[in-house]
């Protein structure tokens, strides 16, 4: 378990400042190559929206896309369980039960605290996958090749390559906007999360996994972009058949025309605001 002390001064601030607004706080996970930092925008509209946003990293997070590129190796033997502990611990300072959002493996973290009982309401956005959802389409396996095609890369930082991010994050939107997209937030990233969601259903021990019937889970909605490569509509529809079985709220909205960059891109907004709305309605 993460403790306090392992928690970097920014976090510690952030957390601070949200429980002395006395709002409710709003704790923002992002996934795999890409910072805290891809947050700001949204933190700024939940922030002006009445709402405490904390935006943590994962453990060792540099503070810039820079210097995550110069020191990638920062980034290697990131776990999906060590991950989640963090954020808990995070969570435990808080004085207000937060909303939690994430993106990508982002999403399955908070999926992963909601059914910890530890998020008042929770959005997923093109959530990772977790043990029990089965579907492994060809785009997701292809998205998610330049990890997975060598297995010393589960030890490893793995950069994406301009190429790469195009296919994986960036393809519903211009060459242009890929570009600037990658050059504004891509960083490397652990190749051990997606070693474990690649196996976890053949792993009953796998950290991977979600405790999507817990009755303390609390709403929860799954957002899915139409021409998502790396989290396609059957993976994150086969997310949502497994939570809806929770007695809570469970929805799942797909946005038409949107990558898995949907969180950072041009239509950034839109998904903030569709975010946004379940959150005040439940949190």
């Amino acid at each position: 378990m993460a403790t306090e002390s392992l928690i970097p001064q920014s976090t510690l601030d952030q957390v601070e400042a949200a429980n002395a607004a006395g709002r409710r706080p709003v704790v923002f996970i992002h996934g795999l190559w890409l910072l805290p930092s891809s947050w700001d925008r949204w933190a700024a509209v939940f922030e002006e929206a009445g709402y405490a946003a904390v935006s943590p990293g994962w453990p060792d997070d540099p503070e810039t896309v820079e210097e995550a590129n110069a020191h990638p190796e920062v980034f290697a033997n990131k776990t999906v369980g060590q991950v989640a502990d963090h954020y808990a611990a995070v969570i435990a300072l808080l004085e207000q039960k937060p909303a939690v959002v994430g993106h990508s493996f982002g999403g399955l973290l908070a999926q992963m605290v909601a059914g910890r009982g530890l998020s008042a309401a929770t959005v997923s956005i093109s959530p990772a996958p977790f043990r029990g959802v089965l579907p492994l389409p060809i785009s997701a396996l292809r998205a998610s090749s330049p990890v997975l095609t060598n297995p010393a890369n589960k030890h490893r930082a793995v950069p994406l390559t301009y190429e790469q991010f195009r296919y994986a994050f960036a393809n519903a939107v211009s060459e242009d906007e890929a570009k600037e997209l990658y050059d504004a937030f891509a960083v490397p990233a652990p190749g051990a999360p997606l070693f474990q969601a690649a196996s976890a259903n053949l792993n009953p021990w796998t950290q991977a996994k979600v405790k999507s019937k817990n009755p303390d889970r609390g709403p929860l909605l799954i957002i899915g972009g139409e021409q998502d490569h790396t989290v396609p509509h059957a993976i994150s529809n086969a997310a949502f058949k497994k939570q809806k079985r929770n007695e809570g709220v469970t929805e799942f909205v797909e946005i038409a025309n949107r990558g898995h960059a949907l969180t950072i891109d041009s239509g950034w907004r839109e998904v903030a605001d569709t975010a946004l709305g379940f959150v005040k309605q439940y949190a």
